[in-house]
């Protein structure tokens, strides 16, 4: 028996990080809200829904962030991950690697465009 889970099944997923409004660059993984918007918070930037898509890749459905330039950083650090936030509910919703980057308070950092696969069952 074959495995198929519909588009519209694996969009919620999606679509749950779609609401983000946050993107931040942290100095280590959180595993909280908290942490993301303090304890490692670097810079961070607003997320609008313009900001986000969603379409079929080659194994499944993807979201693409939209690429952010010249953020302010706020503290120093090396970056080392990047986290997407909804601060209407406090909610970390995903938490990713990056090419370790040194930041300096004050400074300006780009955030490339960047995308979440979700692969179709197999």
């Amino acid at each position: 028996m074959a495995k198929v889970a519909p588009d519209d099944t694996i969009d919620e997923i999606l679509d749950y990080i779609a609401l983000c409004d946050l993107m931040i660059a942290c100095s280590a993984e959180p595993t909280t809200y908290a942490e993301a918007t303090g304890t490692y918070d670097l810079a961070d930037v607003a997320m609008a829904s313009g900001d986000f898509a969603i379409a079929n890749d080659t194994s499944g459905r993807k979201i693409t962030m939209a690429a952010k330039s010249a953020v302010t950083i706020d503290h120093s650090g090396a970056a080392t991950h990047i986290a997407l936030c909804k601060s209407g509910d406090s909610t970390l919703r995903y938490v990713t690697t990056c090419t370790s980057q040194a930041l300096t308070a004050g400074g300006t950092v780009d955030f490339p465009a960047w995308k979440i696969n979700v692969t179709d069952p197999s």
